[in-house]
């Protein structure tokens, strides 16, 4: 990929799912070069739901946007070769390897290594261990699980998001460049390590629930409320549901300008100080029952108009349809976003990165590859000759449309 803030920087990913293929992602649509490896005959996630009306996968178009693709048989001694010796080309913007998948034989770290002494490997797992984990089975650890749903409610409620999968891809890719940044100054590779666990359980700590829990705090599911302040979803007159958040000062003067409810009265009813945070999430409730008839009595055009008009923090349910009909910002009014032709699927509103740098033009939105579009590509590149190519196509160790 050419432009971008990290244009000249090549990473190679071997990868599945959500976290590993994020990273590599994320620093794709920065202008990096990431070649993506893959199993001939398709990677774990190639089919990934949701899918398309033939079945090809809108995750996979989703997740590997901006790559090169390859294909390569890695139970042969000389495809794991092949993928040796393009993570360790030489070159001081080479040599990166972002991985989650098992590192055996000529991709464990130490062999990769042999080949190259400043070697940058990514190596994610599900523990530090290397034992198995994904974001279903880490974030109900956590507790958040517990504490998600209606309130009175006694069972867990997991999340549709995978959160801990995100942040731990955002973190990969903050991982390659930091042992990027300490190479060019060092002269050093690095073997960086990073669990789903890790990042799960350190998030939850510095969220304040791991010390909440330990001085003898509890958390209780609570609905669709702000934890520690006031926020809540409110019905309209038409059946819309919004939410709506005083956290701050300004949104809780925003809030009460835009409904003109009786404050004074509601602090002397619930004795609560309504002009800090906790005086307002103690008084939730009864806030709550002051606000709704409010809702209640407006359509959806007439109660978005006031919370814009006064300023207001809040936000529309809608279901994903909604989103891409109704939602300026999901659309190419947005900078961010385009219409991109994906092979077999069609155009679709495409993202960028949403990093937006005053010092570099932001990489415009580019399809994901189709699995092995560019084998021969990165063939020649590693110096193979056309009948060196021909050889490992008909051998079957690589393969992809023939140039």
């Amino acid at each position: 990929m050419n432009g971008g803030i990290l244009s000249g920087l090549s990473v190679v990913e071997g990868s599945a799912f959500v976290a590993a293929p994020l990273g590599g992602m994320t620093l794709a649509q920065l202008g990096a070069d990431v070649i993506r490896f893959d199993q001939i005959g398709g990677g774990l996630d190639q089919g990934r739901w949701p899918l398309a009306a033939d079945g090809r996968s809108l995750f996979w178009a989703g997740m590997n946007k901006g790559k090169r693709s390859i294909q390569i048989d890695l139970r042969s001694p000389e495809g794991q070769d092949i993928v040796a010796r393009l993570i360790a080309r030489p070159g001081p913007d080479k040599g990166i390897f972002l991985t989650n998948l098992p590192p055996r034989g000529a991709l464990a770290y130490e062999a990769l290594k042999r080949r190259r002494d400043d070697l940058i490997m990514v190596a994610m797992t599900g523990n530090p261990d290397g034992s198995s984990e994904v974001d279903y089975t880490v974030n109900v650890a956590t507790g958040f699980a517990e504490i998600t749903g209606p309130r009175g409610s006694t069972e867990p409620t997991n999340s549709v998001l995978p959160a801990w999968d995100i942040a731990m891809g955002e973190l990969a890719a903050v991982g390659v460049l930091a042992a990027d940044r300490h190479r060019a100054r060092t002269g050093q590779g690095s073997l960086v390590k990073l669990a789903l666990s890790d990042v799960a359980l350190a998030m939850t700590a510095n969220l304040g629930r791991l010390a909440q829990a330990e001085l003898g705090g509890a958390a209780e599911k609570d609905g669709n409320c702000l934890y520690g302040a006031f926020g809540r979803d409110f019905v309209t007159a038409d059946g819309r549901r919004v939410m709506v958040v005083g956290l701050t000062s300004r949104q809780w003067a925003a809030l009460l300008q835009a409904t003109g409810i009786d404050v004074d009265a509601l602090s002397r009813s619930t004795g609560a100080d309504l002009t800090t945070e906790g005086g307002r999430f103690a008084a939730r409730d009864a806030v709550a029952a002051a606000l709704a008839p409010w809702f209640a009595k407006r359509d959806f055009a007439l109660v978005q108009e006031a919370l814009n008009g006064a300023g207001a923090a809040w936000g529309p349910y809608q279901n994903f349809g909604r989103l891409l009909a109704e939602d300026a910002r999901c659309s190419t009014g947005n900078p961010m976003f385009s219409r991109v032709d994906h092979p077999g699927i069609g155009p679709l509103l495409t993202p960028a990165s949403p990093l937006d740098f005053s010092s570099a033009a932001r990489v415009p939105a580019a399809r994901a590859p189709l699995p092995g579009e560019h084998t021969d590509a990165i063939l020649a590149e590693l110096g193979f000759g056309d009948a060196e190519i021909r050889r490992l196509h008909d051998k079957g160790v690589v393969a992809g449309p023939r140039a």
